[in-house]
């Protein structure tokens, strides 16, 4: 019997997978996608342990229009039917992680997603320009494979004796169980830290230890790294409470008397070593990528670490041709800077990776507008951009909207493209302006006490969120403005934000 053939192969039915079902359903695109719980959404099932999230769900905005709601509502899929908003299934801040497995299941029922249930892919094969996908019995093909299987398992780091670490997936969520223990957490993330909290009123003692300092959210700007509501935990340890937070490298872990040693050494101290007792270790570094269904005929180039699939710009695997990640698989390009790893960043990548497969596969031109070489008229284009657009805003210095002067003297404006695949695919071309948001400087002393120069002509020292366009030609940079920052990201003012943006692109436009 002839295996059955789709177009689009999805494995995976968490956020990522849904995202991509809904825009390739409602392409009216050949898709189904391959589940292997049976229901979506199975990582927030168990994470985070205890089970607040930390993408924020800012319910009251000020703002009327759905788009810009969305830059401060990070769980929303993007749909078009008005109920199926995240903030209807829960009001709190930091929502609890069953809400969104709740909406997640929502969505999909609501929309007739085409996903098939208890149905794991067992191994994958590259068969010429498709792929054979096997799922127990059954075996599948596809023209196009798409991976949003999300995490697959925790990251074990090699150190000699980490199996007396009990891990984050399996550490209990009640804090009294470490009462009067001395605790080290391995690892310095927010599941760490959100373990440290837990533990905070019960624990003698607890060290956080990893090779580097802690990164927090707000001096990096990346939502990923240690956020603010963990301060609790850094207040401690400037309280002198004994709690603390340990640069080094753990060495070697074993058991000796009543509990188990660490040995250590310091990265900020010269080399320095010692040797630490605790009553229990608690192991916080992250997760990983599962690699197991791939067969060697398709096995995907990984990043440095091993821990996720190294892609191209257009999200296609760096060295599997018609092989794509979605969902948090997709980070490795804005890796620690923007918001691919989470659902407010990806949904725009999915929304822009479907285009580009619509094109690739089904011959569908990307979507583009035309406009006259005109300053005024694209300087009111790109302020309309700026100043409306989520995707712009949530995935800063990331996508962008490209701006390609043809020999026939036509602006071409694509919308949410990632800035390297914007460069990349119109090399060719004259002329091609980038729009994006951007942050200014991130080698601050203190993010809170930044001295501001609010003048136009030094806009590049801007310390929040701002407007850049980039000039290419043939690939290149020949030129950049910033436009000034301002408080309620409104880019209208004529002197501040129209004027420097006019010059710049009539500039740009002359022959």
């Amino acid at each position: 019997m002839d295996a059955e053939h789709h177009r689009f192969v999805i494995v995976g039915a968490g956020p990522g997978g849904l995202q991509l079902s809904y825009f390739l359903q409602r392409a009216g695109a050949d898709y189904v996608t391959l589940e292997r719980e049976d229901a979506p959404g199975g990582f927030f099932r168990s994470y985070p342990r205890h089970r607040r999230l930390i993408s924020l769900n800012k319910v009251h905005t000020g703002e009327k229009e759905r788009e810009i709601q969305l830059r401060w509502d990070w769980n929303s899929l993007l749909n078009d039917e008005p109920d199926l908003m995240f903030p209807n299934y829960s009001r709190e801040y930091f929502p609890h992680a069953d809400d969104l497995v709740r909406y997640l299941a929502d969505f999909q029922r609501v929309h007739g997603l085409r996903v098939r249930y208890s149905t794991a892919v067992e191994r994958v094969e590259k068969d010429g320009a498709g792929f054979v996908v096997h799922t127990g019995d059954q075996v599948l093909r596809a023209d196009c494979l798409i991976v949003a299987t999300g995490w697959g398992g925790p990251h074990i780091p090699d150190i000699p004796g980490i199996e007396l670490a009990t891990g984050y997936e399996d550490v209990p969520v009640n804090g009294e169980d470490f009462a009067d223990q001395r605790v080290l957490v391995i690892g310095k993330g927010n599941s760490a830290f959100e373990t440290a909290q837990a533990l905070l009123p019960y624990a003698a003692v607890i060290h956080l230890a990893s090779p580097s300092p802690v990164r927090l959210a707000w001096t990096s700007k990346h939502p990923g790294h240690v956020r603010g509501q963990y301060g609790a935990f850094l207040d401690s340890y400037w309280f002198k409470t004994l709690h603390g937070v340990l640069e080094c490298t753990v060495d070697r872990l074993w058991r000796e008397g009543g509990g188990i040693r660490a040995a250590i050494t310091y990265t900020l101290a010269d080399g320095e070593q010692a040797l630490l007792d605790y009553d229990a270790i608690l192991r916080c570094t992250g997760f990983t990528m599962d690699t197991g269904l791939f067969g060697d005929s398709c096995r995907p180039a990984l990043t440095p670490g091993g821990r996720m699939p190294a892609i191209r710009p257009d999200f296609q695997s760096a060295d599997v041709d018609g092989l794509y990640f979605a969902g948090t698989l997709m980070q490795a390009r804005d890796f620690k800077r923007a918001s691919s790893a989470f659902i407010d960043g990806f949904r725009y990548n999915l929304r822009s990776l479907t285009a580009l497969l619509l094109e690739r596969y089904e011959g569908r031109p990307l979507p583009v507008r035309e406009l006259p070489a005109d300053a005024d008229v694209l300087t009111g284009s790109m302020l309309d951009r700026v100043n409306h657009s989520s995707a712009l805003w949530t995935q800063f210095e990331y996508l962008s909207d490209a701006y390609v002067l043809g020999p026939d003297g036509v602006v071409r404006h694509y919308e949410d493209l990632p800035e390297d695949y914007a460069r990349e695919r119109f090399a060719a071309a004259g002329l091609c302006l980038t729009l994006t948001l951007r942050w200014g400087p991130r080698d601050r002393a203190d993010v809170f006490a930044i001295q501001r120069h609010p003048t136009p002509e030094r806009a590049d020292e801007c310390a929040f969120l701002h407007p850049v366009v980039r000039a290419w030609r043939h690939g290149e940079p020949v030129a950049e403005q910033h436009l000034l920052e301002d408080l309620q990201a409104r880019w209208r003012d004529p002197v501040r934000h129209v004027e420097p943006l006019r010059a710049f692109l009539a500039d740009r436009l002359q022959p």
